[in-house]
């Protein structure tokens, strides 16, 4: 009998220090650390979407479909994501939207760029963009579309890659060429067309090229039949935090008029910061 005892308080002993030792595994209450983290993932897949499915939800961020499902309505409870029930897609909610708009207000770029691009558009005729500087890529904030049936259109909160992006061109031309290396180093320049500048020392060419007139080109480096200028937008220390551009087809942007345009880019640049409250580098 006590031999018996003895050998199942040993088990029992034994079964505690493992449950104690063992990590928290699948079936242990996530911590609110992890919810959050899922929270937000799932909140980065529905934006990138515009809008998705429990189904494709659970699929796309490896979770069980009723964590998700879980998480979604904890998100939709605070108004940061709206269900349709005929549909079944989630998209984002009107809290969130306003949490973006507070981010655009900081920089009051969102708000004080509308009328410079508005003035961009009609003196180019061309679709008008605003977009900022983000770990490595371009995230496009506030646009005035072109009236021209075929014309070029970035959703806000596109992101896109710095190395192909007229706007990302302009911001990349105010760093060193150390700090470019610096940031480049760890992304792919991917290549999308046979224009696109996809190793460094071709990229920093251009860049050369960018700093001495002050706007660059996306020369269908990121779409065939579509060109770009840009030209930088500083902030009140001298530092490049996003750019302004014009996008349109190239055959209403052949080369020739790229030499027209670009000193409008840069001078409506320059007003726009000034507006902002910023300074060029070569102010300071």
């Amino acid at each position: 009998m006590k031999q018996d005892t003895g050998e199942s308080m040993a088990s029992q002993s034994a079964s505690l220090k493992g449950k104690r030792g063992r990590k928290a595994g699948e079936n242990s209450a996530p911590s609110s650390v992890q919810v959050l983290d899922r929270s937000l993932n799932l909140l980065s897949i529905i934006a990138d979407n515009d809008g998705s499915t429990l189904t494709d939800l659970a699929d796309h961020s490896g979770m069980a479909p009723s964590t998700v499902h879980r998480l979604l309505t904890s998100l939709a409870n605070h108004g940061m994501l709206t269900h349709d029930p005929e549909s079944g897609d989630w998209t984002i909610g009107v809290r969130a939207f306003e949490i973006g708009n507070a981010f655009l207000r900081y920089r009051k770029l969102g708000t004080i760029s509308r009328p410079f691009l508005k003035r961009l558009m009609d003196e180019c005729g061309e679709t008008a963009n605003v977009a900022i500087e983000d770990e490595g890529d371009v995230v496009f904030i506030s646009q005035i579309e072109s009236h021209a049936p075929m014309r070029a259109f970035f959703r806000p909160g596109r992101r896109g890659p710095i190395h192909a992006s007229g706007i990302g061109k302009a911001i990349l031309s105010t760093w060193s060429d150390t700090d470019i290396g610096q940031t480049l180093s760890g992304k792919a320049l991917t290549h999308f067309t046979d224009h696109t500048l996809d190793t460094l020392p071709a990229l920093l060419k251009d860049i050369q090229q960018i700093r001495a007139r002050g706007w660059s080109v996306d020369d269908e480096e990121h779409t065939l039949g579509m060109r770009c200028i840009a030209a930088p937008l500083f902030n009140e220390h001298g530092e490049a935090i996003a750019g302004i551009s014009i996008s349109g087809p190239a055959v209403r942007l052949p080369k020739d008029k790229l030499n027209v345009l670009g000193p409008v880019i840069r001078r409506t640049a320059d007003e726009l910061t000034a507006a902002m409250g910023g300074r060029r580098p070569d102010e300071l």
